[in-house]
């Protein structure tokens, strides 16, 4: 078994680094489609694969709450307010952002307010398994219908209550995403009990993944002004 919190697990970065590659490529094609060239790829591409590597992110989330609690329980409380309010302030500047330069699609609830909403509100479920796993499925159930309907109102936008005619680029409610995070707590509790791996792997040699997925966030902030200045200088 690894020895409890000796080191990170390499197969959770990987995974991290993994989806953080589908990230950009994605906003690349997204970009090029955006300010340069009709990109005709579908349904598939355009709405379910960021829609799946977005699932990645958060379920990984989700297993790296536990670990992170379980590596300090006494403060965990105070650890998750401080990063979660980090994070969401990141998002906070990416509303400014898309607010001054893309104002048509501005992202008022994308994916780090989410991430930085949901670690906040995380430790009550943190230690759950089955009944998170199930309470996971609830709200996404929830979330999917929520998604039919539309509302006068706008600002419960952020738990799913989509206003009538709401445009973004990027969102990601709590219902239904905070299902992902719930049964991502669940898996981290069933497979890295005690901060413990609980089954065997053969570590690979994925430097290049393990660094991506350690560094996400920089990158996540960064990615997109650096293809956009890209663009603009070959165009």
């Amino acid at each position: 078994m690894e020895k409890r919190f000796s080191k990170r697990f390499w197969e959770i970065d990987a995974a991290r680094g993994a989806a953080i590659i589908l990230m950009v490529l994605f906003h690349i094609a997204f970009d090029v489609n955006y300010f340069v060239y009709n990109l005709d790829l579908g349904w598939v591409f355009w709405y379910l694969l960021p829609r799946f590597i977005a699932s990645i992110f958060i379920i990984l989330v989700g297993i790296s709450l536990t670990l992170n609690y379980n590596k300090s329980p006494t403060d965990a409380k105070r650890r998750f307010l401080r990063r979660g309010l980090e994070i969401f302030f990141f998002g906070i500047m990416i509303t400014l952002a898309t607010y001054l330069f893309l104002p048509k699609g501005t992202i008022f609830f994308g994916i780090l307010h989410f991430i930085g909403i949901s670690t906040m509100i995380a430790i009550p479920f943190v230690k759950l398994r089955k009944k998170g796993l199930f309470l996971g499925l609830l709200v996404l159930i929830t979330g999917f219908y929520l998604q039919t309907l539309s509302f006068a109102s706008p600002w419960l936008l952020w738990l799913g209550f989509m206003p009538t005619g709401f445009y973004t680029f990027d969102y990601f409610p709590i219902f239904p995403w905070f299902g992902l995070i719930l049964i991502g707590i669940y898996l981290g509790n069933r497979f890295y009990e005690s901060g413990s791996r609980k089954f065997r792997i053969n570590e690979l040699r994925a430097d290049f993944l393990t660094f991506l997925g350690r560094n996400s966030l920089v990158i996540y902030l960064l990615h997109q002004p650096v293809i956009i200045l890209l663009i603009a200088a070959i165009r």
